[in-house]
């Protein structure tokens, strides 16, 4: 599947997709296919290095060798988990916006089967951090996400996706984001493990709370996030 769908690009042509991925991502937001394409046509070198740090990692290392996709066919049984595990927290996450994983856009603008995995990887993870850090899926609640994913990856996309959405802020949102949410998303990302070394699917029978713990994860602040609309 990851194979199937890539292109390769020369240096030209890698600048183009990225300007016109990035042009149109600022106007329609919504466009899941021209962010994908912006991470993988800006974020090579950051990529090689969460590659370099999964090889160094006994869960990363077992991630690259069995390459695990958060698919339907492989994520289902976590409907059936007892309510406190990280496995429900996630059932409850996406079926309460009846999310899919198998909404991803296919991986196209990698150079090898390896970046490629751990760009899919990155992509496919992304609704784990969300249960994770107990953040919405709203405007403040992405940016934040992307503020502790660029902690964690150092991916431009993310800081162009932070200055894409906090623009579509009102007053109120973007207050509230640059008081509260940001420095709590910049050292969140700073004081969580290295999430992209996670062998997140060995973990859903394990109680939320303690993965959280075992990971430093902070989570959203409960009496912030009502205002985030």
């Amino acid at each position: 599947m990851i194979e199937g769908a890539r292109v390769q690009l020369n240096r030209w042509q890698q600048a183009a997709v990225a300007v016109g991925s990035a042009v149109g991502a600022l106007l329609d937001p919504r466009r899941a296919d021209l962010i994908a394409a912006l991470g993988e046509t800006t974020g090579k070198p950051s990529f090689e290095r969460v590659l370099k740090r999964m090889k160094k990692s006994p869960e990363g290392r077992a991630v690259l060798l069995e390459q695990p996709r958060v698919i339907s066919a492989n994520v289902g049984h976590v409907w059936d988990l007892p309510p406190n595990t990280f496995g429900a927290a996630y059932a409850r996450f996406m079926g309460s916006r009846n999310f899919s994983p198998d909404d991803r856009p296919p991986v196209r603008f990698m150079d090898t089967d390896e970046l490629a995995y751990v760009a899919m990887r990155a992509r496919e993870v992304h609704d784990f951090w969300h249960t994770l850090f107990d953040l919405p899926t709203n405007l403040i609640g992405e940016s934040a996400l992307k503020v502790i994913e660029f902690e964690q990856m150092f991916l431009p996309m993310c800081l162009l996706s932070v200055v894409g959405g906090t623009a579509r802020f009102s007053e109120k949102q973007r207050a509230l984001f640059f008081q509260h949410y940001f420095p709590w998303a910049v050292q969140a990302g700073m004081r969580s493990t290295d999430l992209m070394c996670v062998y997140y699917e060995r973990h859903f029978h394990e109680d939320l709370e303690d993965v959280r713990r075992r990971w430093g994860i902070i989570p959203a602040p409960a009496a912030r996030k009502q205002h985030m609309g």
